[in-house]
């Protein structure tokens, strides 16, 4: 049909519609000039259009409610402090507020509870900040009774243990109620129910037990820590997520004399149930800090006077020749998986690999430390004795 299909017209152009006239022999008429006021009330006009962030229920209103409650909550912070003042180097801060400040971070608790049985916590994400979204550190729970009682017979600081009611006599529950008393720690005796409600999906097997979040070291104490040491020996990790990996270089660092171990805030595992259970209590005595920006830190480091020393499966020297081993050093360790960041891989002075026979690849984060640490603590002590 020649030029008549618009919209819902089926041949009938709408008369007063785009200035076209209805078609001959149609009973429909567009609207006439001068009639007569009848169309006053659609003629009259409204305003101009109000921009999208001010209509009711558009999406860029809802966005601009929710930034502006942002806004509102971070201006009654305590201490003040915006969210401007948080977008500034720590440096430039009138007090330090990052979560990597002594006492204020805390650990992720948030492990998987499939192998560990350690079982996050009751909080959420926390808000936006400078370095993309902070977490609300809060209690992890640690559930399942074989992981309750390795947990308490590891020394894993906590402060409730929860054990449901109805439970058949098991040795391994009347242990956790032993281990939890000779610790201090509170014995709640909780319904089925509720317990089921505290651990969510866990397979918590009638017991939990609170683990509070870890306190965290500032990198600036770790490297004080270094130069008063001689030589100084810090660790670094970068981009290591399994929290044993973690727990056994925390456990070897103490062993050969580390002075602390630096982690970065985020994408890194963090000192949980988990960790601590692997370094067998030597997280309670060697400071582990947490890295906003772990390339920052380690150029910081660089400039107070230590050599940044990368372990590397195609480091350019061998352990065994590292010449730098008696003089102070941070050595960063990479994930078993894709090694040193570009970025981290940059600030090291150089990088070392680990003299290997046969044919496997890489070693992981924990066995790779406890390694090379074995090796400078040997250079160390031939140092010592000349």
């Amino acid at each position: 049909m020649a030029g008549g299909q618009g919209r819902g017209g089926r041949g009938i152009a709408r008369g007063g519609q785009g200035g076209r006239a209805a078609k001959a022999g149609s009973h429909r008429k567009g609207a006439a000039v001068g009639s007569g006021g009848q169309r006053r009330k659609a003629l009259q006009g409204k305003g101009a259009t109000p921009p999208a962030e001010m209509r009711p229920g558009h999406p860029a209103q809802r966005r601009a409610a929710v930034s502006a409650a942002g806004t509102r909550a971070a201006a009654k912070r305590p201490g003040g402090q915006a969210a401007d003042e948080r977008d500034r180097p720590r440096a430039e801060r009138g007090t330090g507020g990052s979560a990597g400040a002594a006492g204020a971070g805390r650990s992720g608790g948030h492990s998987g509870h499939g192998g560990n049985g350690a079982h996050g916590g009751h909080g959420g994400a926390g808000a936006p900040g400078a370095y993309g979204s902070r977490r609300v550190e809060t209690d992890e729970l640690v559930v399942g009774r074989n992981a309750v009682v390795e947990a308490l017979r590891a020394g894993v600081p906590a402060t409730t243990l929860y054990i449901a009611g109805g439970l058949d006599f098991d040795e391994r529950i009347a242990d956790a109620r032993r281990l939890a008393g000779r610790a201090g720690l509170a014995v709640v005796d909780i319904g089925r129910f509720e317990l089921d409600r505290l651990c969510g999906t866990a397979p918590h097997q009638g017991l939990a037990l609170s683990v509070p979040p870890f306190e965290y070291a500032h990198p600036d104490d770790v490297l004080a820590a270094a130069r008063a040491a001689a030589p100084g020996l810090v660790v670094a990790l970068d981009g290591v997520t399994d929290p044993r990996n973690l727990g056994a270089v925390v456990r070897s660092a103490a062993a050969f004399g580390a002075s602390g171990v630096v982690v970065p805030e985020r994408r890194a595992a963090g000192v949980t149930a988990a960790a601590w259970k692997t370094s067998a209590g030597a997280a309670a005595r060697l400071p582990v800090a947490r890295a906003v920006n772990l390339t920052r830190t380690l150029r910081s480091f660089a400039e107070s006077g230590l050599f940044v020393v990368g372990l590397a499966a195609d480091g350019e020297v061998s352990l065994d020749e590292l010449q730098v081993a008696t003089d102070p050093l941070v050595l960063v360790i990479g994930s078993e998986g894709k090694g040193l960041s570009r970025l981290v891989g940059e600030c090291c002075d150089l990088r070392v690999r680990i003299p290997m026979a046969g044919q496997v690849e890489s070693l992981n984060a924990g066995v790779a430390t406890g390694i090379a640490l074995s090796e400078i603590a040997r250079r160390r002590r031939v140092a010592a004795a000349v």
